[in-house]
């Protein structure tokens, strides 16, 4: 390993270190006192074993240096005895970490998943979905291995190398016995760690592989219409197969690879047994040793045998699970962009005024996109920002909702400028109804409902009332408990609108953001959610984003953005007297809709 990934591997066995010994958790403390008890017991255990049956073949031998009352079969029962002590205690220790184990993986789960909603905008329109689960995954399963296997495998198995070691030089009095398994383990480690290290390089072409056919997967499958509509399926099953060729090519590597590591260790581990069992025999024939003896040194070199490929594998899989690890602590290291003020106050809503003041934001530092722009929005007044595509609009909402934070300026909220607030107060006072509404694969009722927290039914029904799509609800077979679909398709346009107005008139948020909230409608689909729209915005802020501008004729004010810039401000009576970009723009759109 480099340095950078020896440096990088110990910092991630630090960060796991704290899921081994939680602080201020008695209860799984002691799970883990008592798992290192019954892992001692069971090494203690594993080392008498074999003594036990050595003195019994010495006993049906005749040799009779045992002096053991039991005899042959107290000894050899005494020896089934030891086995079983051995599994329960390994079973025992297994079963008393496994509550430490799994609150670890439920604590890091949480922890990520929560990260992964606060990182910002900029970071989940760039994001791909599918390799994004398999870090998760991949990296969840990593930490599970590490906590079992670091704590109960790998400092263990050296110990018992070296008890058995140290076991058989009591016995044998013999130090070339200690020094073949010495030379053996050795060489062994050597080898296993020098192949390993290849392997994870090929293992971690297989993972990225992977990564990239199961991110196209799921990319084209939440694509499927439009799969559909330019007859790709055929080009999307060569491009996933694609994908799937070059993890078969790394997935092959990596099966060789293990083979040429298996075999190895096997002739290095029989190298070393055969060694250790010629010198014993050798000793029984001179006499120096008993036949008892040279069943010990099977037993404990067999019981060498076990740990060395458990090492192999350990190391193996430790290596793995910490490039897994590094994956997801690096999405966890992922800086959020947008976060609070230490000592951020709550939003204090009193009229709902909204005020831009000499706004500038880019998305890029070469890409200007808004360029001090000033609105103010009065208290209860509805406000529709208009333009051409690529004007700024939808930037302006996103702002609002705090996705980013402006480079210059401020937006203010009744006076409260929205970055010296929390980010969770703000969202309550903001209802947004986008251009495309998607919803959860579930019931409508939980996607109305989905508004606010512990809402009950009758206000969820009095919402979807408010919102005009009560009666067409109550029309499916199965009502309020009716299933949408994934991203709610198997509703119209129209449909899903309106279970969007009610979500958020369930919401009850004293701002309303419609954002192109009727863009994708038909006319006649339009004027209907209009009317839901304009009942929604009653008492309420409203701030309007919107192409169609026969949408936002009524508007208490109206803004005309061009190339981030306001040119045009007034009612829709006065921006048609201005003649100007408005006028142009209205007049084009009504000679459209009237051919």
């Amino acid at each position: 390993m480099q340095s950078s990934e020896i440096q990088a591997s110990w910092k991630i066995t630090k960060q796991v270190s704290p899921y081994i010994w939680p602080v201020g958790n008695t209860e799984l403390r002691l799970r883990v006192v008592f798992a290192l008890l019954a892992l001692v017991g069971s090494k203690i255990i594993a080392i008498i074993g074999p003594l036990l049956q050595a003195w019994a073949v010495d006993e049906l031998a005749g040799n009779n240096i045992s002096d053991f009352i039991l005899g042959a079969f107290g000894l050899t029962i005494a020896y089934g005895f030891a086995r079983i002590m051995t599994s329960g205690f390994q079973q025992l220790r297994d079963a008393l970490f496994a509550k430490v184990a799994q609150r670890a993986l439920r604590r890091l789960a949480l922890q990520t998943f929560e990260h992964i909603h606060k990182l910002s905008m900029r970071y989940h329109i760039t994001r791909k979905t599918g390799g994004l689960s398999r870090i998760i995954e991949r990296g969840v399963k990593g930490v599970e291995f590490l906590l079992r296997y670091l704590v109960f495998s790998t400092i263990p198995l050296i110990i018992e190398l070296l008890l058995i070691s140290g076991a058989i030089f009591w016995k044998l009095q013999d130090w070339r016995y200690s020094a073949i398994i010495f030379v053996t383990i050795l060489f062994y480690v050597w080898f296993t760690f020098f192949v390993t290290e290849w392997r994870v390089k090929l293992r971690r072409r297989m993972n990225e592989q992977d990564t990239d056919a199961n991110q196209k997967a799921i990319d084209s499958l939440l694509n499927f219409e439009t799969v559909k509509y330019f007859n790709a399926e055929q080009r999307e099953a060569l491009r996933y197969d694609k994908a799937m060729e070059g993890y078969e090519a790394a997935a092959l590597k990596t099966s060789y690879s293990l083979a040429f590591l298996n075999i190895g260790q096997a002739i290095l581990v029989t190298a070393g047994l055969v060694g250790v069992m010629l010198l014993a025999a050798a000793g029984v024939q001179s006499g120096v040793l008993t036949v008892g003896d040279f069943v010990l040194v099977n037993a404990y070199m067999i019981q060498i045998t076990m740990p060395l490929n458990f090492l192999g594998t350990v190391y193996r899989e430790i290596r793995q699970a910490l490039v897994d690890m590094r994956q997801m602590y690096d999405l966890l290291e992922e800086p959020t962009e947008v976060k609070d003020k230490i000592g951020a106050g709550v939003l204090s809503v009193k009229g709902g005024s909204v005020s831009f003041k000499n706004v500038k934001f880019s998305y890029e530092s070469e890409r200007p996109i808004l360029n001090k722009i000033n609105i103010d929005v009065k208290a209860g007044n509805t406000v529709a920002i208009v333009g051409l595509s690529g004007s700024g609009k939808s930037t302006i909402g996103r702002l609002l909702f705090r996705f980013y934070d402006v480079n210059d300026g401020a937006l203010c909220i009744d006076g409260q400028d929205i970055r010296d607030v929390t980010q969770d107060s703000l969202h309550r006072a903001i209802g947004v109804v986008p251009q495309d509404t998607v919803l959860f694969n579930d019931t409508i009722f939980y996607n109305i409902a989905y508004g606010r927290e512990n809402a009950s039914q009758d206000e969820v029904v009095q919402a979807a009332k408010d919102a005009q799509i009560h009666d067409f609800i109550m029309s499916l077979p199965q009502g309020y408990e009716s299933l949408v679909g994934e991203r709610g398709l198997k509703l119209s346009g129209g449909e899903k609108q309106r279970v969007g107005i009610a979500r958020t008139l369930l919401k009850d948020p004293p701002i309303l953001l419609l954002d192109e909230a009727t863009s994708a409608l038909d006319s006649e689909t339009e004027h209907e959610i209009q009317e839901a729209l304009e009942r929604a915005g009653e008492g309420r802020t409203v701030i309007m984003i919107a192409h169609r501008l026969s949408t936002v004729a009524n508007a208490d004010q109206i803004v005309f953005l061009e190339n981030g810039r306001v040119v045009e401000t007034g009612n829709h009576d006065q921006l048609l007297k201005m003649r100007g970009r408005y006028s142009n723009l209205w007049s084009l759109q009504q000679s459209e809709q009237t051919k």
